[in-house]
Order: structure tokens, then sequence, then C-alpha cells
């Protein structure tokens, strides 16, 4: 779990690099209605989520420091919060999630691969959810590794799946792919982003294998035009 401090999370916002990747949606217009046979947008997504239905009994920080201020919401088919980015590189090591890269990097991740390796942060977009606590427990909303996620930031969705947890006061953390595919400079020393992320994870979703990124997009976008219907 990162822990950075706010103003080396601001700083590197000037080092934004944005790149696509093909599990990204861009924002083709504002407004836009998804359909069954449409491309769910980011607008569609945050249209859905303007509302916050507090379900967390407390709040969460962005950063050690940071006011508590960042409360889990629910709706009936998904929880979600909006919080920075910051960039998670643990599991296994590669290139550019390894000790040398980040100072912060630990080979361990709390779900792993169906081979029983860890994750990879460099290669699979997951996201970090706080250890299950007082303020929140992600299991009595059935969430667990492997979980769905959709990560919106600035007209981009990133489909994901839950890959790791963190410090039990904290939220706003997703892995190196997570951040590449959403345009955020992922590197884990100076990426990542203060503010506008938006999270949302669907309640009983689950992806077997963990690893299998195509089956999490797939499945990301079936469950997000679940989510766009009217209740």
């Amino acid at each position: 779990m990162r822990v950075q401090s706010l103003t080396l999370v601001a700083a590197s916002a000037a080092l934004l690099a944005p790149t696509t990747l093909s599990a990204a949606t861009e924002l083709p217009r504002k407004g836009h209605v998804a359909h069954s046979d449409d491309t769910v947008t980011a607008a569609d997504l945050l249209d859905r989520v303007r509302t916050c239905t507090q379900v967390s009994r407390g709040r969460y920080r962005a950063d050690d420091g940071a006011p508590a201020d960042i409360p889990v919401c629910g709706t009936p088919g998904a929880v979600f919060w909006k919080a920075d980015l910051d960039v998670d590189c643990d599991g296994q090591p590669t290139a550019r999630c390894n000790r040398r890269t980040d100072p912060f990097f630990t080979a361990a991740t709390a779900y792993q691969q169906s081979d029983d390796h860890r994750l990879k942060a460099e290669s699979l977009p997951y996201i970090v959810i706080p250890a299950s606590s007082d303020i929140w427990d992600h299991r009595a909303y059935g969430i667990e590794g492997g979980s769905v996620a959709a990560v919106i930031y600035q007209g981009r969705v990133q489909y994901a799946v839950v890959g790791d947890t963190g410090p039990r006061e904290l939220i706003g953390e997703a892995s190196y792919a997570t951040a590449e595919g959403l345009g955020i400079h992922p590197d884990p020393r100076l990426g990542g982003v203060a503010s506008g992320v938006t999270y949302i994870v669907f309640k009983d979703s689950r992806i077997t294998p963990i690893e299998d990124r195509q089956a999490a997009v797939a499945e990301g976008e079936r469950l997000a035009r679940l989510f766009l219907r009217p209740e």
C-alpha cells in the first residue's frame, strides 16, 4: 500500500503522460445514455454515482495525515468512492515494479493468481481496497479478491479487479497497469494523481482466474450496463 505525502502526489500531476490501453474506454460525449448493445462511457457511470448514500461507518483518508473525509457509498448493485490514486507496484517483480523502482515495494499481494504466484501490478489492472475494519467491511458487500471494478478518470474507464488490500484507514490506490490505462503517470515514486478518481466495485462479482484481464473487461462492461439500468 502506498503511503505518499499530499505534496508528492500533487507535484506528480505535472508529470502526467496520457497513454491508451485497449481496456480503457475513452469518453466520446457527455450525457450519453448507454443501452444493452452500446459502450458504457465515463459520463454514464459518473451520472449514476452523483449522490452518495454512505454505507461505511466512518470515513477514510487519502494519505497519512490527510483529513478522514472519504466515505464508501452504496447502491443496490455496487459500492463506490471518490479519491486520489496512489500507484501500487506490489506483487511479482517486473522491469517497472521492483525494489529499485519502488521504495515501498513488497512481493506480497493479498490475493494470488491461479498458479499461486502473486499478481503483476505492471500488467494487471487491479485496485487496492482497505482491509476490513470497523470503518467498513468489504466482505459484507460480496467484495473479495477478483471482484470487478470500474475506475474512472478524466473521461476514461478502466475495468479492473480487486487485487490487494491496504491499511485500514486509507483508500485510493490502484496498480501500475490501472494508472497507465487511465492516462495517469504510473511511476510508483512520482506518479498518481491527488484527486478526481472514482472507483466503482460491483457487488457479488468475481473473475476466475483473477489474472484474466480480458474476462475482467468483458464482465466489467456487462456489469456496467446492468448498473445503469433504472432501479
